[in-house]
């Protein structure tokens, strides 16, 4: 059964683990990063010689890790002094067999050697030998899988700490955004006696000089400029972006994409807003805007 998470936090995308353990005679290194990505791209890169092993690892990191390009690498070794050494039974008999043979015809030439020690028949070449200490990589796979998950574990852990970090930065930002809109609102909202007397100059020179112009085409063509100048639809899409985005972050959990696509949205309307301006003040408005939200998008980049 693979690991899930419990919880709805954000997550960064970007994370780092490392963690080392062992099962006589073999010992091991994990080592789990990941950074941003579209969507979730899984490296392993493990022995292929433990059959099942990158199988069974693929659904653990992919219910840790939503989105990311994660790469999942693990260094094995074995003590092959202590536990890959073998004896070899058939050079061993022929060693043997042979020392036998060289003491037969010793003694019957009338020379007297020295005994054999096991040491010195162990010593020579082909006796001992080292070869993989287990033929069936069951066991080894089970004690990796079972020791994995306290790396994942760690790397969920630096995630949801810099999760946490991107939360409170993100509150933040919204919090001035949604101010700067305001102050775009109260800007748009004194501006309007200045926008219609505006509109009233431009009427009285389009009647000066059009002679048998027809009203209705003037009047189709102030209206058309009053639009242009209204900036309270765009306003009002700012505040529900707000909006929108607070309670994603509230859910928590993979919204990242979400929040990618909302910036978008935002920028939109701070555009909008900067280019029907036609006031200093408000475009002011309007660039600061532009900037935060960018800023904002760097950070959702790294959400999950």
């Amino acid at each position: 059964m693979t690991e899930k998470r419990t919880d709805a936090h954000l997550r960064s995308m970007t994370g780092f683990a490392a963690a080392t353990g062992g099962s006589d005679p073999f010992r091991w290194t994990w080592d789990i990063r990941s950074v941003n990505g579209k969507g979730l791209d899984l490296r392993l890169r493990v022995p292929d010689w433990i059959d099942g092993l990158e199988t069974a690892l693929r659904p653990l990191v992919a219910a840790r890790a939503k989105r990311g390009n994660v790469t999942l690498s693990l260094r094995l070794t074995r003590d092959d002094a202590v536990s890959g050494l073998s004896l070899n039974q058939d050079v061993m008999r022929g060693v043997v067999q042979n020392l036998l043979a060289i003491e037969a015809e010793a003694m019957e030439q009338g020379l007297s050697l020295a005994p054999s020690r096991a040491t010195d028949i162990a010593a020579l070449r082909g006796v001992m030998e080292t070869g993989p200490s287990q033929d069936d990589p069951a066991p080894l796979r089970a004690s990796l899988l079972a020791d994995v998950t306290s790396l994942l574990d760690a790397f969920d852990d630096m995630r949801a700490r810099e999760g946490r970090a991107l939360h409170e930065v993100l509150l933040a930002q919204l919090t001035e955004v949604q101010a700067l809109t305001q102050q775009a609102a109260t800007l748009a909202e004194a501006r309007k006696d200045e926008v219609a007397a505006t509109l009233h100059r431009n009427l009285a020179r389009v009647l000066e000089g059009a002679g048998g112009a027809d009203p209705d085409r003037v009047a189709q063509e102030l209206a058309l400029l009053a639009v242009k100048a209204d900036v309270t639809e765009e306003i009002d899409r700012l505040h529900t972006h707000v909006g929108a985005a607070r309670a994603l972050l509230a859910d928590g959990g993979p919204v990242g994409r979400k929040l990618d696509f909302l910036m978008q949205e935002f920028n939109r309307e701070a555009n909008t807003l900067c280019s029907k301006a036609q006031n200093a003040d408000l475009t002011a408005v309007g660039l600061a805007l532009k900037a935060l939200i960018d800023q904002m998008r760097e950070q959702v980049q790294n959400v999950e």
